[in-house]
């Protein structure tokens, strides 16, 4: 599999640039894993933390999760790696965790979020609230968050690659 990257269009509506953005830095999470091996994968960015790019990859299948079931549309189908008992699940991997289980995790969750934010307007709010504010989110501050949270996260993606394999690129 090779990761086609293309950056949104300098000209796009706000709606296309703010999704083009957020496929961007999908798209870079995934080429950020390509071409490692699952043991790669699970490499811990360096002790004592656990942060690896399989680690990253699970996080991010529960945070489009949450934001676009939970907070969204006000589905919750619950978390995938994580529980009560271990709420930094999607963090921690095992020798039993698997790429593809976690790649098709990921994709299925991103494409359930296009899916419900295509129901909505970027003014349009959500059906979950804030825990802090017990206010609506609008489709617009979910999108920029989601893309905040892909950037920082893609941040620690370049330094774990480089340390399992040295490579770099933006």
């Amino acid at each position: 599999m090779t990761t086609e990257r293309r950056e949104p269009a300098q000209n796009a509506g706000e709606r296309a640039m703010l999704e083009g953005w957020l496929d961007y830095h999908r798209q870079t999470l995934a080429w950020k894993c390509e071409g490692l091996t699952d043991e790669q994968l699970r490499t811990a960015s360096a002790e004592p933390s656990e942060l690896s790019l399989m680690g990253l990859v699970r996080h991010m299948a529960e945070v489009e999760r949450g934001w676009f079931r939970k907070v969204l549309v006000g589905d919750d189908p619950g978390p995938v790696y994580y529980n009560e008992q271990d709420p930094d699940g999607d963090f921690h991997v095992t020798e039993d965790d698997t790429w593809a289980e976690a790649y098709a995790t990921w994709q299925a969750e991103i494409e359930t979020a296009r899916r419900n934010a295509a129901g909505f307007g970027l003014d349009d709010l959500s059906k979950g609230r804030s825990r802090s504010t017990d206010e609506p989110f609008n489709l617009r501050w979910i999108y920029t968050h989601m893309i905040e949270e892909y950037a920082r996260h893609n941040g620690h993606a370049d330094l774990i690659r480089e340390r399992v394999d040295g490579a770099t690129g933006d």
